[in-house]
């Protein structure tokens, strides 16, 4: 069997990487030169599509930090998020399982986490490694038990998951409450003005932007009309906490400073740092050393901005001393959207750029640009500079590839999803996934060159809208990616049986509760 075949390649590929990673002589030297396990930085930026990089083939804007770091790294050409949005995906790629198991879906801003604080999860996993933990920046995947007091410390939250430190958006930037919060309690807030949130009825002292549209930056649909908040409407609705609001204009830059903070912290123990970037999530409010710079509107800018932070990041990581002993992976948590509740002229300032590349689709969308997402590996010294591969990966593999990467035995109900495909990760090797798993509001299976698509009903009218073709449809759909990588011609009436073969993997996939038998025994 060819899922036989990865597991004895990956039991190879850990022996080699761990020889490799004991050897402290290989750390770098200056700050942290004694580790002898890497430093690991995630770089998740927000709605980037394949085709919003410079390396990628992005047009009328550049992207220099990125596209160093691919000409010093290697750059991946089918590697996916598993999700078209972002609940899904970061569920995924923190628990090693796909996000459909738990029934992740894009939540409010007030809901209850998601990740359930008994569940093994990738933090956790380096913390008994050795590890210290950060996330800073989006978070979204909820937060307490349901009925939250924003007025005192939150849990379970991040802390209770792995994070030893979190500095976060408790939402989204589209969503109230439009604060930040250090280790689960809201920063700069003060006690005789508290903070309620409602996604029920507007219990705001504040103008919504149905009620004065005069007073918004940006116009937007009415799904984000409600609560105002630094001349910006989000969804939902929020009242008190003045002092504590953030500012979106100076929100990169913010997590950029906390960013560079925890990095400057570093001492003898390795650290895992998940940097869940806004950019380009709406609304999309850059900095003014950004604003008109791209020519494409807000949305260029931020691509802009994006790429400020993640230079940032590599300068603080060299200035440290630690280039030589971190793993940098820059990818986003699913595809492009345009219009997604503001009007900030995404669609017709957008030129020849084509932020999906040359796929069918975007976000919330089935089809390859949903989940086919730019993805560079870093790491000076261990990844051969300019290295370009074609290998198909998922996110949901990182959890047990890092495990390998630091001698850690997943358990039988660890990441029951996730392959270790470190050699892949590191572009030491080009072996594929066995099969990807893709989902939006259906699911789709790829192997062997052929995709193929679930019935997922009609396409939704608030979808139509964005302009995102959605790939789904009542009937199940069949795609030969290697001769349609589009996704135009729907061949399943000529190949019922790889149909047939694909439909019988899902289903496989998608009724197995835990880890298959043979990688318990890892």
């Amino acid at each position: 069997m060819v899922i036989k075949r990865i597991y004895l390649l990956s039991l190879l590929a850990a022996s080699v990487s761990l020889a490799a990673c004991s050897n402290p002589s290989a750390a770098s030297e200056g700050h942290g030169s004694k580790q002898s396990k890497p430093n690991i930085v995630i770089i998740y930026s927000d709605d980037v599509g394949y085709g919003d990089i410079g390396v990628y083939g992005a047009k009328g804007l550049k992207t220099p930090a990125i596209d160093q770091l691919a000409a010093e790294g290697a750059q991946f050409t089918d590697a996916h998020c598993t999700a078209a949005t972002c609940t899904p995906s970061r569920y995924s790629l923190l628990t090693g399982s796909y996000a459909f198991r738990n029934k992740a879906a894009v939540l409010p801003g007030d809901a209850p986490l998601i990740i359930d604080p008994q569940l093994p999860t990738l933090p956790k996993m380096l913390q008994q490694n050795g590890y210290r933990t950060a996330v800073i920046g989006k978070w979204h995947l909820g937060l307490g038990r349901g009925n939250i007091n924003w007025n005192e410390r939150v849990g379970p939250g991040p802390k209770e998951i792995g994070f030893d430190y979190s500095f976060i958006l408790p939402s989204t930037g589209d969503r109230v409450p439009t604060v930040y919060m250090e280790n689960q309690q809201i920063v700069g807030l003060d006690p005789n003005d508290p903070v309620e949130v409602s996604y029920a009825e507007n219990i705001s002292d504040r103008p919504t932007g149905m009620e004065r549209p005069d007073l918004l930056k940006m116009g937007a649909d009415p799904q984000h009309s409600g609560t105002i908040t630094n001349g910006v409407s989000r969804i939902g609705y929020m009242k008190g906490g003045e002092s504590a609001l953030w500012e979106d204009e100076t929100l990169a830059d913010m997590l950029s400073t906390k960013a560079k903070e925890f990095i400057g912290a570093a001492d003898d123990k390795p650290f895992f740092l998940y940097y869940a970037l806004h950019d380009i999530h709406v609304p999309r409010v850059p900095n003014s050393r950004f604003v008109g710079k791209s020519g494409m509107g807000p949305r260029g800018d931020a691509i802009l901005q994006m790429d400020w932070a993640v230079s940032e990041l590599m300068d603080a990581l060299a200035q440290q001393g630690l280039l030589e002993n971190t793993l940098v992976i820059f990818t986003s948590d699913n595809g492009p959207v345009l219009d997604d509740g503001y009007a900030d002229r995404a669609v017709e300032l957008l030129g020849e750029h084509k932020p999906s590349g040359d796929f069918g689709g975007g976000k919330y969308s089935v089809l390859e640009a949903g989940t086919r997402v730019p993805t560079i590996v870093y790491w000076k010294g261990r990844i051969k500079p300019g290295t370009k591969s074609n290998a198909m990966l998922s996110q949901v593999d990182l959890y047990a590839s890092f495990a390998s990467l630091v001698g850690h035995s997943l358990a039988g109900n660890e990441a029951p999803d996730s392959f270790n495909m470190l050699e892949s990760w590191r572009a030491a090797s080009t072996e594929s996934r066995p099969y990807l798993v893709e989902e939006a509001y259906a699911f789709a299976v790829r192997k062997n060159g052929w995709k193929y698509i679930t019935a997922g009903g009609a396409t939704p009218d608030w979808l139509a809208v964005k302009g995102v073709r959605a790939g789904w449809g009542t009937s199940p759909r069949l795609y030969h990616l290697k001769e349609d990588m589009a996704e135009q011609q729907n061949v399943i009436g000529e190949h019922t049986s790889e149909a047939q073969e694909l439909a019988s993997l899902w289903e496989e996939v998608r009724t197995a509760p835990t880890r298959p038998d043979y990688q318990k025994q890892q």
